[in-house]
């Protein structure tokens, strides 16, 4: 939220006028701190610092003190009035103190009245032009006003006094329009920068909106075309049993009967692909889970004489949810078994690693093809001839769901490994 709408105000919220209001008071801070230290380190030149004099400044820093209290504190927006009047009544403050120390320390030459060039720098921070010329305007007036009354009380008056007071009126002046341009700079900076941001965002809202749409799209027409295909299949040998008797009639009803069981386990994988309900984790010992799903797809590999090998240490555990972590398992030992040449093994391992718990799933079949590579987690797509291609979709999006994921650790002759990556019950993932 805005402190205020007008420009003339750099701290656009709350954090940033804490920040501002606290750099100006720890700097008047720093430097009265600073003058004190050398009005007494050479107090044989401006004499000693009287207890009025050291009193204003004790009770200037406990005021600017409480300030920074109330800043950190502070919790809720302030309204721009607020702001501006807390600037005027900084700016008046440093002005009259600087007058007065001058006034305690009695001598024509005084250092206090570098407090001057705090109220400068505030009004060009927080004011348009003509207001900060405005304090410029009575800090240079407070400085020849000090020559006057000094002179007016020790005469006779020496006219380089006047002379160094407008050097350093000119100096402020010069630091205030300086400091005032290049915060209009910056708040222009500021701004367009605001703007290009929220432009992007825009933008970025699109081409997400778009690439939703176009993802749509394409799972649409793969649906479509994984549809169309059993459906033709199913109509076209329903209609030729119609023509035929016999066993080419039965052959035309086996035919059906098994597009129809592909049709039905392919809308099933689209279901578990699209509507994966949350998990639900629980502490797991990967042992038990791998060894599972082995003796579950065991009879499934007996047809091609694969075998497992099976290695997990008794101590990982995963945190995650068993039954869609045994899920993805299942589609992955699956490909593997059809990945792995006759007699082949497949070898599930167990492991630590930075991330959490690993579980490779590792066959002795060819590479996957270069061409296949950049597509084997896109739904859909798939190099087996009856396929379904959303066995690894639907394991990547599990394991993404448990705050993991599935990758392709390795693509070479005889190895190909998928890495299935899942968070401990420490919090690692």
């Amino acid at each position: 939220m805005r402190l205020s709408p007008a420009p003339s105000l750099l701290a656009s919220d709350l954090g940033s006028f804490r920040r501002q209001e606290s750099v100006f008071i720890t700097l008047s801070l720093l430097i009265l701190t600073a003058l004190l230290s050398l009005h007494w380190y050479f107090s044989s030149f401006w004499g000693r610092p009287t207890v009025l004099l050291e009193s204003a400044i004790g009770l200037y820093a406990f005021l600017r003190i409480l300030e920074l209290l109330w800043l950190q504190r502070l919790k809720l927006p302030l309204r721009s009035s607020v702001v501006l009047s807390l600037t005027w009544i900084s700016i008046v403050l440093n002005l009259t103190l600087a007058s007065i120390l001058a006034v305690l320390t009695d001598r024509e030459d005084t250092p206090y009245y570098v407090l001057l060039v705090i109220s400068v720098l505030e009004a060009a921070f927080r004011f348009k032009l003509p207001a900060t010329l405005a304090v410029v305007a009575f800090a240079d007036i407070s400085l020849f006003w000090q020559v006057r009354w000094y002179f007016g009380k020790h005469p006779p008056l020496d006219v380089g006094e006047y002379f160094e007071a407008g050097i350093t009126s000119l100096v402020f002046v010069i630091v205030g329009v300086l400091v005032w341009m290049l915060v209009g700079d910056l708040r222009r900076k500021e701004n367009r920068l605001a703007s290009n941001v929220l432009d992007l965002e825009r933008a970025r809202e699109k081409l997400l909106r778009e690439e939703k749409l176009a993802a749509m799209g394409r799972l649409s027409s793969a649906i479509a075309h994984e549809i169309r295909n059993p459906v033709a299949m199913i109509a076209s040998s329903l209609a030729t049993a119609k023509q035929l008797s016999g066993s080419e009639r039965d052959e035309m009803f086996d035919i059906a009967c098994d597009e129809a069981n592909r049709l039905a386990q392919l809308t099933s994988g689209f279901l578990d692909y699209a509507s994966t309900r949350p998990p639900t984790p629980t502490d797991t010992p990967v042992a038990d889970t791998v060894a599972y799903v082995a003796d579950a797809a065991r009879a499934y590999a007996s047809r091609k004489g694969v075998g497992f090998e099976i290695e997990a240490p008794d101590q990982l555990m995963i945190h995650a949810d068993a039954s869609q972590v045994q899920q993805a398992l299942m589609n992955l030992v699956l490909n593997a078994v059809d990945a792995s040449p006759q007699g082949g093994t497949v070898a599930l391992t167990g492991r630590f690693c930075d991330r959490g718990a690993v579980i490779d799933i590792e066959n002795a079949g060819p590479p996957i093809g270069e061409p296949a590579l950049a597509r084997i987690f896109e739904p859909f797509f798939t190099t087996k001839p009856r396929g379904t291609g959303l066995g690894l979709a639907i394991a990547r999006n599990i394991a993404r769901a448990q705050g993991g994921d599935l990758i392709l650790a390795d693509n070479r002759a005889a190895c190909v490994r998928f890495s299935l990556i899942l968070p401990t019950p420490n919090g690692k993932s």
